[in-house]
């Protein structure tokens, strides 16, 4: 089930929203069929940005923090479904261990951090912090806002298994994204569940990957409803050996840009939108917002500044970008007291537990919302209410957090297949 959303939102009940709403049954059953072949990650959240002619996936988060973000009343939903996913991994788990972020004194992500340890506790699970900072050498208790605290406690490493003093997990649940690498202490573990695996870290993911996988499974999904995929999907294209610092590999960027500027002006003729086509330009690894720029002309790639250049050069932890994708910008048209937003989508397992709003009071219709300034706007629900189609016009609102989950479900399979096909340990067939 999904729930129903009540928060007021923008624009009348859409084509491509109609087509969704009333293929319901034929999608719920396509789901249900997909997840008998393909296994969903443990949790993961999706950036959506809703253009009203389009709604597609931007990014897809495979170590979600922003639990804190989701409004309460959505809770028993997301313990719902880490019972059903501890139950398919490991029926008889007891404890779990929760490794998060190395650096962890942000005070929201702190938060994000309690949340989840609900989450997992009420699902029946004893709950521990073990953190990959080396030097805590100690348990260190960091406080959190209203009272509570969080217990971080170093890792201990026996060969085969891993866990803290006097606590064997079944299970460990990582929150740390592996941006700065596979930490040696994570390695051949044995009879332990690592959610998600190794390989879902940035480390070794590539959005250039998820997103060919979600083209396939786009095309498939748009055939099932009947609508252009174009209207689910942004177009993209991988560039290599990029240095925005020695200004190497820039041609080939700007070409790259220039092709996709023109696959979007091209739909936007055939539908006819008004709207300036334009592309982002992402790191094909990391997250957090950062190695991110808008660009509406190709020209631009020569004429960036200093502070351009070095924002796009390095990432989390460090990390040189040599490799970006060059994603199709979604103008978005929803708005939370009239400042730009978007819908991003949580999900726990193959259920769909929440969401909220990021909010960015300084940026623009055609801009990145994932940097400093924004805030969060969690989705209101209704527990009763279910969307339906064939209601009298006006009788009942039209849920479009329906179409979202269905979208943000779409990046999830994706993930799903994506994760399968860069599995180090599957057996290629």
């Amino acid at each position: 089930m999904v729930p129903h959303l009540v928060t007021a939102l923008n624009g009348p009940l859409l084509d491509l929203e109609r087509k969704i709403l009333a293929a319901t049954p034929a999608i719920e059953r396509w789901f249900r069929l997909e997840w008998q072949e393909h296994t969903p990650p443990f949790y993961c959240s999706v950036d959506l940005r809703n253009a009203g002619f389009k709604l597609a996936p931007v990014d897809t988060n495979l170590f979600p923090g922003g639990f804190n973000n989701l409004p309460l009343e959505i809770l028993p939903l997301a313990v719902q479904a880490a019972m059903a996913s501890i139950e398919k991994i490991c029926p008889d788990a007891k404890n779990l261990l929760l490794i998060p972020e190395r650096h962890t004194r942000n005070a929201f992500y702190l938060e994000n951090l309690a949340r989840l340890a609900i989450i997992m506790r009420q699902a029946g699970l004893n709950v521990r912090f073990g953190t990959l900072d080396e030097e805590i050498d100690q348990p260190v208790t960091l406080q959190l806002a209203g009272g509570n605290s969080i217990l971080l406690e170093p890792l201990e490493r026996t060969p085969r298994r891993l866990g803290l003093k006097n606590f064997d997990p079944c299970s460990i649940l990582l929150n740390n994204d592996l941006s700065a690498g596979i930490p040696p202490i994570l390695e051949n573990l044995h009879e332990q569940y690592l959610l998600p695996p190794l390989h879902a870290g940035w480390a070794t993911r590539r959005k250039s990957t998820h997103f060919s996988c979600y083209d396939d499974v786009a095309k498939k999904f748009a055939k099932l409803i009947d609508v252009d995929p174009w209207m689910l999907n942004p177009y993209f294209a991988r560039c290599s050996d990029v240095d925005f610092q020695e200004r190497t590999g820039e041609q080939a960027l700007a070409d790259t840009v220039d092709a996709v500027l023109k696959k979007i002006a091209k739909k936007y003729r055939e539908y006819g939108i008004q709207d300036k086509p334009y592309v982002v330009i992402k790191a094909d690894a990391g997250t957090y917002g950062m190695g991110v720029m808008t660009v509406r002309d190709a020209a631009e790639i020569a004429g960036l500044n200093r502070r351009e250049r070095s924002n796009m050069s390095v990432l989390k932890e460090g990390l040189e970008v040599h490799d970006v994708i060059v994603q199709e910008g979604v103008h978005t048209f929803e708005r939370v007291n009239e400042a730009v937003a978007e819908p991003v989508v949580y999900m726990i397992d193959r259920y769909v537990v929440g969401g909220f709003y990021r909010v960015h009071t300084e940026r623009g219709a055609d801009q990145n919302l994932n940097a400093p300034g924004m805030h969060f706007v969690p989705l209101a629900f209704e527990h009763a209410a279910l969307p339906d189609v064939n209601a009298k016009p006006g009788a009942a609102p039209p849920n479009r957090f329906y179409m979202y989950g269905v979208v943000a479900r779409l990046a999830l399979l994706a993930a799903s297949i994506e994760l399968e096909k860069t599995d180090p340990d599957a057996i290629q067939v």
